[in-house]
């Protein structure tokens, strides 16, 4: 969940869930567990520490966790949190100063000054955890904290997209008392000091909240409890709902399960879908450590077999739409590179790409996929991806599945050939859909280092406080990936929100993370 703005209108694109129908009035009457909100999704926590989730755990953490800056709902760019002020001291893009707001505490009591969060972004870096998010701190060099509310962030290179990082949940604030310097904590618990704490939580069960009394920051809480249950099943998800068990779902929702929602009985039982454009893709990975993926040509044909239009048709029946490029439609600089080398799906010119690699033999291939991640139409998608690919007569695919723990480790260790992933932006801006699949070390842990994007396109483009100067530098990134075929980027999906019609506030719930900002939702007492 790297993922981590300008002329983005991500926000917007992500929002606008108008749950809002009718104007009722919280009663005072009401205590506080009557008022609770119960949210359902099929995305849970891989871990409680951020230092070693750069995934779905997103989602949790920006709820109990605080960050120096924020999107508050509406904001393309990142705004003051934990911090009063930030900004770049130097032409250069390599000094940034932020300044902490005072008196902030951590819910065990502890100070939330300059050495709590050197501490907390130290730790990262030190831990070096595989599925954490120290590839986004990459070009930070070091820390100082000249006094208890200055933190000043010096640079390796120019980097306009620091501040972005610093906004993101891979920038959480830990308690240093509870947190290990050089290990990841592992008792269960969150020390933060975020909107909310976390009361109780059990794994794969349900994360427990109440409101942090003590919290100041940019959040305006609605509420002062909410339950986030965790369902590996989207079904069992959907049912909850119906049967009022939860008052509002998030992330997993399969296209029969939405079009059944959105149906007059649904509507009927009190629950209502809202849609809107979103900024999560999916895309496949290769790994060049595998003697066939390791052939151009291979990754060429494979992208010239699938075709994206009948994969989002069959499988997504229109919650999502086919996707030619890693950086999503409705983000600057989006182009469609994949369909202008590669057009449409054409099993000829495929098979005209091996043979003239001296490939005229089938080829063998695993292609992996999470069981519990994505929600339940992931199984159907990879069905399909195999199945024309199978039908070309050039392949010969073998599918395989794990539970999303053992799949992370399993692709970040370079086991497979072929995976499957789902990117969620950890902020707004078309460096988040590039910087975090190339290098040494990235997000999908096989080795990518293309030496323009990563000693020219990347940098230039960081320059410039302007986001949207880097434009040129974006579109000639994307050709390459094309070019390359290292990632393969198959569809980018809708955004759909069901609740009951008695919860307000959803239509704002939503950060350009598209994390759930849970304080915004609150129920109504009349309708």
């Amino acid at each position: 969940m790297f993922n981590r703005t300008r002329c983005l209108q991500i926000t917007a694109a992500l929002a606008s869930i108008s749950l809002l129908a009718g104007c009722g009035l919280l009663s005072d009457d009401d205590g506080d567990e009557a008022k609770r909100i119960v949210v359902g999704t099929t995305s849970a926590p891989s871990t409680l520490d951020p230092a070693a989730a750069w995934d779905g755990s997103w989602e949790l953490y920006r709820n109990v966790y605080q960050t120096l800056l924020a999107f508050p709902t509406g904001s393309t760019k990142p705004q003051p949190d934990a911090a009063q002020n930030c900004e770049f001291t130097d032409g250069a893009s390599q000094a940034y100063r932020c300044t902490l707001r005072k008196g902030l505490k951590f819910s065990n009591g502890e100070p939330l000054d300059a050495k709590a969060v050197k501490y907390s972004l130290d730790r990262i870096r030190a831990i070096g955890s595989k599925v954490g998010p120290k590839d986004l701190f990459g070009s930070l060099d070091k820390i100082e904290t000249p006094d208890a509310l200055t933190v000043v962030f010096h640079l390796k290179t120019s980097d306009a997209t620091f501040p972005y990082v610093l906004g993101s949940p891979a920038a959480s604030l830990v308690a240093p008392k509870d947190y290990p310097a050089d290990k990841v904590r592992e008792d269960g618990k969150i020390t933060g000091s975020g909107p909310y704490v976390l009361d109780s939580y059990k794994e794969g069960g349900e994360a427990v909240l109440s409101e942090n009394k003590g919290y100041t920051g940019f959040a305006n809480r609605q509420n002062k409890a909410v339950t986030i249950r965790y369902f590996a099943d989207s079904e069992k998800m959907v049912a909850a709902l119906k049967a009022k068990e939860l008052d509002a779902t998030y992330r997993g929702l399969s296209a029969p399960q939405i079009t059944d929602l959105q149906s007059p009985a649904a509507h009927a039982l009190g629950v209502q879908v809202v849609e809107n454009v979103g900024a999560e893709i999916r895309y496949l990975v290769f790994n060049p450590k595998d003697p066939a993926v390791n052939k151009l040509a291979v990754r060429q044909a494979i992208a010239q077999v699938i075709d994206r239009g009948t994969l989002v048709s069959k499988v997504y029946q229109g919650t999502a739409e086919p996707l030619y490029s890693m950086v999503p439609k409705g983000v600057v600089g989006h182009k469609t590179p994949f369909y202008d080398k590669y057009g449409a799906a054409d099993v000829g010119k495929a098979k005209k790409i091996l043979k003239e690699a001296g490939i005229n033999q089938t080829v063998d291939l695993t292609f992996w996929y999470t069981t519990d991640r994505y929600g339940s139409s992931t199984a159907e998608e990879f069905t399909e991806i195999k199945r024309q690919l199978d039908e070309s007569g050039l392949f010969n695919i073998t599918l395989r599945s794990q539970p999303w723990k053992a799949f992370q480790e399993g692709y970040k260790s370079q086991e497979y050939p072929v995976f499957g992933r789902g990117w969620f932006p950890d902020f707004p801006d078309p460096d988040n859909f590039i910087a975090p699949f190339v290098g040494k070390e990235n997000a999908v842990g096989t080795p990518y280092e293309q030496n323009e994007i990563l000693t020219d396109l990347l940098p230039k483009s960081r320059r410039d406080g302007d986001r949207s100067s880097g434009v040129q530098q974006f579109e000639k990134a994307q050709q390459i990936f094309a070019e390359d075929v290292r990632l393969l980027p198959l569809w980018q999906g809708k955004l759909y929100v069901a609740a009951r019609e008695d919860i307000a506030g959803g239509e704002r719930a939503l950060d350009p993370q598209t994390a759930m900002q849970m304080w915004e939702l609150y129920r109504k007492t009349s309708w």
